[in-house]
């Protein structure tokens, strides 16, 4: 009898053990703030001299680039990566202290590179000279943040002429003056109604037509913000915000927006925020978090938690769906459209396990998928696919529907990954630069 009350013990505290590992786990991957690793320098002295601006033939001045698709002009690009790419430089400051994880991607524009960063009290914005990696300039506002996957930004900024524009994960809108950094003006959306979520306000903000655009929640799912005053020119619709940038399209001769937000897909008017449609995708956890592609009339979108997908084709008056399924599943890893065929990374985001996919965009027919590159992101240039798995390896792809083509690869372009490198590649202006919370890497690509 005491022996089968022991085995019984034992197998109970197995059995608890195990539900505390895999409870703990699901912790982590809700919850949990990444730790800094690697290298962490102190933030540097500014440049003696404040270059003026400048501008590149290939810039990227906010969230996939000019025209919102993910790819970059950048021509000539070196395809023979077998002896790996020229390093140009590196900075290792951007997150300041332990627990100060930021994820949001770099913009660029001529000799400037703005990125967000954080240390224990502040958000910070750092401004740093394309050419050679030295500081320009940098600002900060202390902002109270949470510590669920590291208090810093996840919304990447946005150029717009002589200013640039962040979005904190606590829901601070800040204008800054390009040359120099000076801080023009601030606002925060909980002021005008918003409520944060639960992993942090994140949407990039959509710079258009005189306007911020931002998703606040709660009684300010929409706001568009005045970007020369930062006075509120419209809120609209009320609800849960998604993690998703804005994007524009053009519905026969009238531009529109697109906001993908915690319950589904809807279409406004920029000029006074009228909500035209709606389309219900609603997700657990409220995450749509992935950028629509917008294709003439056809909007895709999808999402993970088996959500999947959806290609629809929008006229003035509405929409009507073409089709749907879970061939592609993406929690927050954009896609990329090619020559009528997307391509991007389907499945959680939370481990370097996935499959990488190509569907055609017409039908949904997914034409192949590989597990060869882990999971990650994704961008195009000059013909060619740049992957980055959660692990900081780069793969480069030749997109092609009748198969998977790795053409190259390097292993470890970012040193010292011990979280998920969830950060997507920016090319611009023939360098590739790469983000992973403190560290920021250029390579030359030309």
């Amino acid at each position: 009898m005491k022996k089968r009350v022991k085995i019984i013990l034992i197998i109970v505290a197995i059995v608890l053990a195990f539900m505390f590992y895999f409870g703990f786990q699901i912790y982590q991957m809700i919850m949990g703030s990444e730790p800094l690793s690697g290298k962490q320098e102190n933030i540097p002295a500014k440049m003696a001299t404040i270059p003026s601006i400048t501008k590149g033939t290939a810039d990227w001045p906010n969230w996939r680039g000019e025209n919102y698709d993910g790819k970059s002009a950048t021509k000539g690009i070196k395809t023979d990566w077998s002896n790996g790419l020229v390093k140009l430089w590196s900075v290792n400051y951007l997150c300041q202290d332990k627990s100060t994880a930021s994820w949001s991607a770099p913009v660029v524009q001529g000799n400037r590179v703005i990125v967000p960063g954080r240390d224990e009290k502040n958000d910070i914005v750092f401004c740093i000279n394309s050419d050679n990696g030295e500081l320009i300039w940098s600002g900060s506002y202390e902002a109270l943040a949470e510590s669920s996957h590291g208090p810093g930004s996840r919304a990447t900024p946005f150029i717009d002429e002589d200013r640039v524009y962040t979005f904190g994960r606590s829901g601070d809108l800040v204008c800054w003056q390009l040359e120099d950094g000076k801080l023009l003006w601030r606002k925060n959306v909980k002021d005008v109604g918003g409520v944060e979520p639960t992993w942090g306000f994140s949407s990039t903000p959509l710079v258009i037509d005189g306007k911020v655009i931002v998703q606040g929640g709660g009684k300010a799912l929409i706001i568009a913000y005045d970007k020369i005053t930062g006075d509120v020119r419209w809120k609209s619709m009320e609800g849960e915000v998604g993690y998703a940038a804005a994007i524009p399209m053009n519905i026969g001769d009238e531009m529109k927006l697109i906001i993908y937000h915690g319950k589904g897909l809807s279409c406004l008017n920029p000029s006074d925020g009228k909500m035209l449609w709606t389309i219900p995708w609603p997700t657990e956890y409220g995450v749509n978090a992935t950028t629509p592609i917008v294709s003439n009339d056809i909007i895709f979108h999808t999402s993970g938690y088996k959500m999947g997908c959806e290609a629809i084709k929008v006229t003035k008056s509405g929409y009507s769906v073409l089709w749907k399924n879970n061939n592609l599943e993406a929690q927050h890893s954009d896609p990329i459209l090619i020559d009528g065929y997307i391509y991007g990374y389907s499945g959680e985001s939370a481990r370097n396990v996935g499959q990488f996919k190509c569907i055609e965009l017409s039908t949904g027919k997914e034409m192949w998928s590989t597990d060869q590159i882990g999971q990650g992101t994704t961008t195009f240039v000059d013909g060619y696919l740049i992957c980055q798995d959660l692990k900081g390896n780069l793969f480069l792809i030749q997109p092609d529907p009748s198969g998977f083509k790795k053409v190259g690869g390097i292993v470890s372009a970012i040193a010292d990954v011990k979280n998920p490198a969830w950060t997507v590649p920016v090319v611009a202006n023939g360098k590739l630069y790469l983000r992973y919370m403190q560290q920021l890497v250029c390579y030359k690509l030309d």
